[in-house]
């Protein structure tokens, strides 16, 4: 019998992740009076995707039933720092907020960065080379990373940690931002405008920038003719914000001794790929940022955070995206 009581349907956070029962408890503790809807799966969630008003850990499948003007969509909590994948325009023109997982990676990016830099420096991937064949070979081996200098090209949670770690082995830091902002651990601060004019005196650059509009090929052939012959190139950040083509020209003119590359302009990279090839090169699948602790870092310290402040009626203020800025 209808007793005129209308049952009031939960409001829906979908968390399109499998994370461990102890990280979806703290999710429920944190929104008790919502419907969680957990699982990496598309049978987990895409029967709720038309009134689901949070969505953590965003599919490209969702984009066309939830970037519909009568979508209840409002918030969205990327699972990775990059967010060039993202439709942005349309996410702004449906006011609906994106977060991403900025300062995840800062522990296990900046352990890559200096495993590719003291591998290349003392030429770790000829000897693993040599080994498979048995060969004694000293490989004219005589670099060293202490006192050197390093040029940071993006200053966030990356950047900032590599800095840290950098000045443990005494060199100069360079770093390179929007701003002149200072920073711990940086010695020089220099602005985007700058660049080519930092890269003479580093002997290693690092690229952590986002791919933005500002930031496509920010690295090309002019960039590379700056830098010093002896100077090693690291690549975390994302693949369009290099010229392959001009990197693999110098790699190949030894316009540069060497390059660490995680990210690439098409991924995976294709097996024609002349880097595949190059001895000067250490390749990682865009791997750098994996970790133990990634689903933990998400939510405890960006998730939760947010969603907190998004259950008493604000915007979430961890790594919300900038959508006139890109990122």
């Amino acid at each position: 019998m209808n007793d005129g009581v209308v049952k009031m349907s939960k409001r829906k956070i979908i968390l399109a992740q499998d994370i461990e029962q102890q990280l979806y408890d703290q999710v429920r503790q944190a929104a008790p009076d919502w419907e969680i809807i957990a699982g990496k799966h598309k049978d987990s969630w895409q029967d709720h995707l038309h009134d689901a008003e949070i969505i953590a850990g965003w599919k490209q499948e969702m984009e066309e039933p939830c970037l519909q003007g009568d979508s209840p969509l409002r918030w969205i909590q990327s699972w990775s720092a990059g967010i060039d994948s993202y439709l942005l325009e349309r996410l702004s023109e449906l006011d609906i907020l994106l977060t991403s997982a900025n300062g995840v990676h800062a522990y296990p990016i900046s352990e890559t960065i200096f495993a590719m830099m003291l591998s290349l420096t003392r030429k770790i991937p000829s000897y693993i080379r040599n080994q498979q064949t048995k060969t004694w070979s000293h490989e004219g081996l005589k670099l060293e990373i202490h006192e050197k200098t390093i040029g940071i090209i993006g200053m966030g949670a990356i950047g900032k940690e590599t800095a840290k770690i950098a000045k443990a082995f005494g060199m100069k830091v360079i770093g390179v931002r929007h701003s002149h902002k200072p920073e711990p651990f940086v010695d020089k601060m220099a602005v985007t405008e700058q660049l080519n004019t930092i890269l003479p005196d580093c002997d290693y650059v690092v690229a952590t920038v986002p791919l933005t509009r500002e930031t496509q090929h920010l690295f090309g052939r002019e960039q590379f003719a700056d830098m010093k012959v002896t100077s090693f190139f690291i690549n975390i950040g994302r693949g369009g914000v290099v010229d392959e083509h001009a990197l693999v020209d110098a790699l190949q003119a030894g316009q540069i001794a060497g390059a660490g590359l995680d990210v690439f302009e098409s991924e995976p990279l294709e097996n024609n790929s002349p880097l595949w090839n190059l001895k000067n090169v250490i390749i990682t699948p865009h791997t750098a940022g994996s970790t133990e602790y990634y689903d933990k870092r998400v939510i405890e310290d960006i998730f939760i955070p947010n969603l907190a402040a998004y259950i008493k009626g604000g915007k979430p203020s961890v790594n919300l995206v900038d959508y006139d800025k890109g990122y």
